[in-house]
């Protein structure tokens, strides 16, 4: 790790032999890194001694640079050059400045300036650059200790930077930052410049159906957070269905056909941001199953129950945990245990990654914090001191922490603030940590990409570099609609299907429904419709008796994206039309009928009253004769 060692100050008694004591003078230091749009870093140290005794005066001064390359070394007073003698020893330089003339007498001073030129303290990766400057050792006896830190606008906007400088300001082309010995003793400085980093990925699954019938199976796909958003140039072959879970991770689903072997390859562009951006709020439902306690995350365990207690905030919990384990770089091979929390406190010399994060995790459930495990990517130039522990294709883990005031799931990484020996990964975390899946609900599922494998020998499956935006970066949907269920003289429907081809996901999606020239308010809000996802939905058009309220047209409205459908009004006024014609019709029969079944039956009782008078009178007569 880069640091800056104590000063060794030699000494010449008036009265005693030469004397090595730091104790000796007070050392106040101004030192100005100056970054180029090159990536050369220019670093000037403006050093002031004063003698704290009359008898004694410094004949030369050392500074030591462990793991820093320095170039272009000089020293100067306000005489002139002072005489520079640089060594190495191993990762050390240790660059000695010897003074052309004594400075003598109590409370006198000397200024000074020991510059040098360093590449590696600007690096460009990708889209963005990442500024680290060396923290300061802590055994250091300085007065007075500033660091100013000037960045050219150019270098583009500030993406993230730790810690919070005393003091910025814009000057001459660059921006300025001020820090003092306070902030740059713990974890040195580390800021990125620039919108965003953008990786380019492709991801390789394996799946297998053993059975001897039709089966489904599930993938995970790099999903959208707050801090990342994907780019979906490719998926092949598309999945029957794709959804996010409670966690947020995109599920995609494959019907395999009996002992059916599929490849699947998911490739695309992620663009990585700092700090969060606007995005779905986690429900109460997630955030219940982030508090639980799990296999590897005991916090109901008394041990982690009290530590807790005592810990309360994730700032507290994140500097225990990076303090308290130790990474081993032996424990880094396939089919490695995993240890889990309570075990990581037990075997604190023995952690890796997982171990670091189950132990967050677990500590801040414990706390009331809600907190969940990430497998992702993450880029290291350097793996000795930001190493990889998961095996499959070399993924790292790390903990996630919910912020109730951001209302955001926040990132930071443990493993690499120890093993980067206090660099400040909770505050900002880099640009470089890619998402591939969330564990909140369950401690092991689901699986990463990566992780999908046939055979006793995998290959590689994971390919990550640094890329650049797509140019078909917005989403168009594709809009369907048809009428369907048309009985006569009922309702009928109008279906409508939403598509998303890609390349990325649209949220809280809002289909608009008129009748003619009316909007219908549907109540329908789309939380997320995924790329290579649907999404389907059906509206009652209204029958009406003469069709006086069934539209004539039907237009569905979603984004940029219309479809106006003709209805069946004409054939539902002729259907009612006929229907009237019908039933008037049949009435019309039906009194006639009755109208003339009434004659009839007049006419019958006439009849038979006519018949039977004239049967009366004979027998009348003959009774008179």
């Amino acid at each position: 790790m880069k640091r800056i060692f104590a000063v060794l100050v030699l000494l010449f008694s008036l009265f005693t032999c030469p004397a090595r004591a730091e104790g000796e003078f007070t050392t106040d230091v101004d030192v100005t890194y100056s970054v180029k749009e090159s990536g050369i870093t220019e670093v000037t140290n403006k050093i002031i001694l004063t003698n704290v005794f009359s008898n004694l005066y410094a004949t030369s001064y050392t500074i030591i640079l462990d793991s820093i390359n320095p170039k272009n070394i000089l020293g100067y007073d306000t005489n002139g050059p002072l005489v520079v003698e640089t060594t190495t020893n191993e990762s050390k330089t240790i660059i000695a400045i010897k003074f052309n003339d004594a400075v003598v007498g109590k409370d006198k001073s000397r200024n000074f300036w020991i510059s040098f030129e360093e590449s590696s303290f600007a690096i460009r990766t990708g889209e963005v650059w990442e500024i680290s400057i060396p923290r300061l050792s802590e055994n250091t006896t300085f007065n007075n200790y500033y660091v100013n830190l000037l960045i050219p606008e150019k270098l583009g906007q500030e993406a993230y930077i730790s810690p919070l400088p005393r003091e910025k300001f814009k000057y001459n082309g660059y921006v300025h930052y001020k820090f003092n010995k306070t902030d740059v003793t713990k974890t040195g400085i580390t800021a990125g410049f620039g919108e965003f980093q953008v990786f380019s990925f492709t991801l390789n699954y394996h799946l297998e159906n053993p059975l001897t019938h039709e089966a489904l199976t599930e993938i995970t796909l790099p999903p959208d957070t707050a801090f990342q958003r994907v780019y979906y140039t490719n998926l092949v072959p598309k999945p029957t269905d794709i959804k996010v879970d409670l966690d947020g991770n995109w599920i995609a689903t494959y019907t395999l056909k009996s002992r059916e072997r599929v490849d699947v390859v998911a490739s695309g562009n992620v663009q990585i941001f700092s700090p969060l951006r606007a995005f779905l709020t986690p429900s109460q439902e997630s955030l219940n199953a982030s508090l639980k306690t799990d296999e590897y995350w005991q916090s109901d365990n008394p041990e982690i129950i009290k530590l807790a207690k005592e810990l309360k905030t994730p700032k507290a919990i994140y500097d225990f945990v990076s303090t308290k384990l130790k990474y081993d770089f032996q424990r880094v091979q396939p089919n490695v245990e995993r240890f889990g929390a309570l075990k990581a406190l037990q075997y604190e010399n023995n952690a890796i990654c997982m171990e670091f994060t189950d132990l967050f995790i677990a500590l801040s459930r414990a706390a009331g914090i809600p907190a969940r495990e990430v497998n992702g990517f993450a880029y290291t130039e350097n793996p000795d001191i930001q190493p990889l522990s998961l095996v499959n294709d070399v993924l790292h883990a790390w903990p996630e922490y919910f912020d109730s005031e951001k209302s955001a799931w926040i990132p930071i990484d443990p493993t690499w603030g120890s093993t980067t020996g206090g660099v400040d990964y909770f505050n900002k975390l880099d640009l470089r940590h890619f998402s591939f899946v969330m564990h909140g609900q369950n401690s092991k599922f689901p699986y990463a990409a990566g992780s999908y494998k046939l055979g006793t020998n995998p290959q590689k499956d994971v390919f990550v570099s640094f890329g650049e935006l797509p140019k078909e970066r917005n989403t168009k949907l594709l809009l369907n609609a048809k009428l369907s269920g048309w009985i006569p003289l009922v309702s009928n429907k109008l279906e409508f299907e939403i598509i998303n081809n890609g390349p990325t996901a649209i949220y809280n999606l809002t289909p608009k429904v008129y009748f003619d020239k009316t909007e219908v308010n549907t109540n329908t809000t789309i939380n997320n419709l995924l790329p290579f996802s649907s999404y389907k939905s059906s509206i009652d058009i209204p029958f009406s008796f003469l069709a006086t309220k069934t539209p004539d047209t039907v237009k569905v409205l979603v984004q940029d994206q219309e479809i106006t459908i003709k209805t069946t009004k004409k054939e539902i006024l002729i259907y009612n039309l006929l229907f009237v014609f019908i039933v008037t019709i049949s009435i019309i029969v039906t009194i006639l009928f009755r109208l003339k079944k009434w004659k009839l039956t007049k006419i019958g009782q006439a009849f038979r009253v006519f018949i039977h008078s004239g049967k009366a009178k004979p027998e009348s007569t003959s009774e008179n004769r």
